[in-house]
């Protein structure tokens, strides 16, 4: 999830697509000039250290903070601390030349010691990144300074202030995407010493933090020393507490929301009052199902099939997106590039799931013991999860127990290993690159790889697409490698959904995009 890490942990892709966006008044006896300042929702941020983020860069964190490269609404590569680059013939060395006017929040300039030093706090052992392998191991070194094996990461190295080289062990055509993700951000080494560091961050982003308070209110305000063009807008105002979203927008009281099912539905009235507003957009998200391939049922490929077979995605698309999805036959999202739509993926077929179960030794089912679903939520299981439940014991005669996390410590379960045997899952693209699904999702020594999928063939494919130069040719090795992942069924494949969203007339310029960015300094507010 660029996603991103967008890692889909509520369910169904329309309604977590909601629940990022949006939410209500800005309470606190809080007064704001509305010409000024766009008023959004948000939950209660997990964090706001780079290093330790499963979020994309559109969020708060993303405004605050920045990297050398940031993804415009258009997913164009754009340099932002870095002025530019050069890439030897062999595709192993960058040099990045940082722009003079460069400099963090209380104005100290930043330089490339300020990069190498926030990529080895974010790959150092003790900090735990669950991402930093993902998006920065390509760098010659970085993974022998993760694990302990060195005292500095070898492939970086400050040329002087303002010039970085960063040497590659192999040439990944896709590594200044990577650069776009919020782990390979700048951070200032005495700022994140401090206690507490995360409500007063010295930042190099379009906006700084001046208010926090823990669920309750977020303030950012415009970085006038910014080193691109300042904001257009003075402020952003994120309420972080409870709130009926839809009510809230329709009272003016929040600038934008994301909607889903019947709200989407209405929207789409061309009579109702809010068609004016409505925004859509392709998703280059994909909703799954985890399943556990170290544990037994789901090491036989034969299980991970019959459950596949044995959900009706089309129902559970009318049932929680009103139809506006597209049932997934694998694991790439329409848009992203390598998407063909041929695979024929798993159709609903009940009785070839349980001839597969049969085939696999569970003729009887009931011999099975209950099989966990980990989910996040707050005491109930949400609907989702009980009609996939009620498909899978009625299909297939299992029995499946919920085991439900608090949502702000569930990701750190599932990147600790505990998955059950099946979990809830999802994905969100950080880059347009094929590589970001089928290989940060399905590589066996992948961090993102949280049902531990293994196919030592595919891993080989994988690796040789990663420096694979002719774009035919790559496409090409990823649609093989697909086909191999699809077969293998390391997940259920559910859904591509889209982005649908509400936003006032008074916010001009802002644009739904398939993959999260950071944009609110490109946005104005008008009467």
């Amino acid at each position: 999830m660029s996603k991103r890490v967008i890692l889909i942990i509520l369910g169904f892709i329309l309604l977590m697509f909601s629940c990022q966006l949006v939410d209500g008044s800005l309470g606190s006896g809080a007064v704001f000039d509305s010409e000024e300042t766009i008023r959004l929702q948000s939950s209660q941020p997990r964090t706001l250290d780079p290093a330790l983020t499963l979020g994309g860069p559109d969020g708060p964190l993303g405004h605050i903070f920045s990297g050398l490269v940031t993804l415009d609404t258009d997913l164009q590569l754009q340099p932002e601390l870095a002025a530019g680059w050069t890439v030897s013939d062999d595709g192993l060395t960058y040099v990045f030349y940082l722009r003079q006017n460069a400099v963090f929040h209380d104005g100290r300039a930043v330089t490339a010691a300020d990069i190498i030093y926030s990529w080895e706090r974010a790959a150092h052992p003790d900090t735990a990144s669950d991402t930093v392998l993902t998006y920065l191991g390509d760098i010659d070194g970085l993974a022998a300074f993760h694990e302990g094996r060195a005292d500095h990461i070898s492939g970086l190295r400050a040329q002087d202030d303002h010039t970085l080289e960063v040497r590659l062990n192999a040439p990944v055509v896709y590594f200044l995407a990577k650069l776009a993700y919020p782990v390979a951000y700048v951070v200032d080494q005495e700022n994140v010493s401090q206690t507490n560091w995360e409500h007063r961050p010295n930042g190099t982003g379009p906006f700084q933090l001046e208010t926090w308070r823990d669920d309750d209110i977020m303030v950012l305000v415009r970085n006038d020393a910014y080193y691109l063009e300042p904001a257009r807008i003075k402020q952003l105002v994120y309420h972080l507490g409870p709130g009926l979203a839809l009510s809230l927008y329709e009272t003016g009281e929040i600038d934008l929301v994301g909607i889903g099912g019947d709200t989407l539905e209405r929207a789409q009235d061309p009579n109702d009052p809010l068609a004016a507003d409505l925004r859509t957009a392709v998703s280059m998200c994909t909703s799954t199902i985890g399943l556990n391939n170290r544990l037994a049922p789901f090491d036989d490929v034969r299980v991970r099939q019959a459950f596949n077979y044995a959900l009706d995605k089309q129902l559970l698309i009318e049932m929680f997106s009103g139809g506006n999805a597209l049932p997934a036959t694998g694991s790439l999202p329409p848009g992203m590039p390598g998407y063909t739509g041929q695979h024929p993926g798993y159709p609903f077929d009940p009785e070839r799931a349980r001839q597969l179960l049969a085939e696999a030794g569970y003729a009887d089912p009931s011999a099975l013991p209950p099989l966990t679903y980990t989910l996040a939520g707050y005491g109930e299981v949400n609907g989702y999860a009980t009609a996939v439940i009620t498909q899978w014991q009625e299909n297939l005669g299992v029995v499946i127990e919920p085991v439900i996390l608090d949502p702000f410590v569930y990701y750190d379960e599932l990147y600790d290993g505990n998955v059950g045997h099946i979990f809830s899952s999802g994905w969100c693209a950080d880059y347009p690159d094929p590589q970001n699904f089928l290989d940060v999702l399905y590589h066996s020594q992948s961090a993102q790889n949280l049902g531990g999928y293994a196919n030592p063939k595919v891993d080989i494919q994988l690796e040789k697409a990663r420096i694979e130069r002719d774009i035919t040719a790559r496409l090409a090795q990823y649609a093989a490698i697909e086909s191999q992942i699809v077969l293998d069924a390391p997940a259920v494949f559910v859904s591509h959904g889209f982005k649908a969203a509400l936003v006032s007339p008074r916010v001009q310029n802002y644009v739904l995009t398939p993959i999260g960015v950071a944009q609110w300094r490109h946005v104005l507010v008008t009467q």
